[in-house]
C-alpha cells in the first residue's frame, strides 16, 4: 500500500471511528507511539474534499475537547502534515491574542528575528506535565490552508509559539525536546 493509500485509510478509519463517538471526536496519540516522532509526509491531496473536511472537523472537535489549542494529525495517529489551531483566549503577560480556528496544510516556519520568549507549554500528548520552553517570539508562516489557499505571514507572540508547537509536530518532535526540563513540572 502506498503511502497515500494508507494516509487515506487512516484518515477515514478515524472519521468512522469519530462517528461512533457521541462527542465526535477521537482518542489522542501518547507520547511512546512512534507515529509522534516520525517525519509525517507531506499532504498532497490524498484525501477527496469531502474526506478531509470530515478529518479536519474530527480533528477540531477532538481539540477542543481535550481541550487543546492546536492539534497536528500526528496525535491523532495520522502521519501527514496537517494541523488544526484555535484559542479564544487572551493573556497580555503571554501575548496571547485570541487565534480563530484555521487549518495549516503543509506548514513550515522560520524565526523573524533572534528574540525569543519563555513560557509554559504542555502538550495533549503529553498529559498531565508542563515546562518552559524558549520560543522564537516572532515566526514567518508559509503552507496552505484546507482550500489551497497560501499561507505566508508573519506571527507574533501567542499565535507564533502555537504554530511553532503543532509544526514541530510534523517533524516527529514534542516540546520536551526544546523544554528547559529542570521547569517540568506535574499539572492537575
Amino acid at each position: 500500500m502506498s503511502g497515500g493509500d494508507a494516509v487515506r485509510e487512516r484518515a477515514l478509519r478515524l472519521v468512522d471511528l469519530a462517528a461512533r463517538d457521541a462527542r465526535g471526536i477521537v482518542p489522542l496519540v501518547l507520547a511512546g507511539d512512534p507515529v509522534l516522532r516520525a517525519v509525517t509526509l507531506p499532504y498532497d491531496g490524498q484525501l477527496a474534499d469531502d474526506e478531509l473536511a470530515a478529518l479536519l472537523d474530527v480533528m477540531h472537535r477532538t481539540m477542543r475537547a481535550a481541550p487543546g489549542v492546536g492539534l497536528a494529525a500526528p496525535q491523532v495517529g495520522l502521519s501527514v502534515a496537517l494541523a488544526v489551531v484555535e484559542d479564544p483566549l487572551a493573556d497580555e503577560s503571554r501575548e496571547r491574542v485570541p487565534v480563530p480556528f484555521r487549518v495549516l496544510v503543509n506548514p513550515r516556519y522560520e524565526a523573524v528575528g533572534d528574540e525569543l520568549a519563555r513560557h509554559e507549554e504542555g502538550c495533549l500528548s503529553v498529559p498531565g506535565y508542563a515546562a518552559v520552553v524558549a520560543r522564537h517570539r516572532g515566526v514567518h508562516l508559509v503552507g496552505h490552508d484546507e482550500r489551497g489557499v497560501a499561507l505566508d505571514e508573519e506571527l507574533v507572540g501567542w499565535p507564533a509559539r502555537i504554530v511553532q508547537h503543532e509544526t514541530d509536530h510534523l517533524g516527529g518532535t514534542l516540546y520536551v525536546d526544546k523544554a528547559d526540563l529542570r521547569t517540568l513540572a506535574a499539572v492537575g
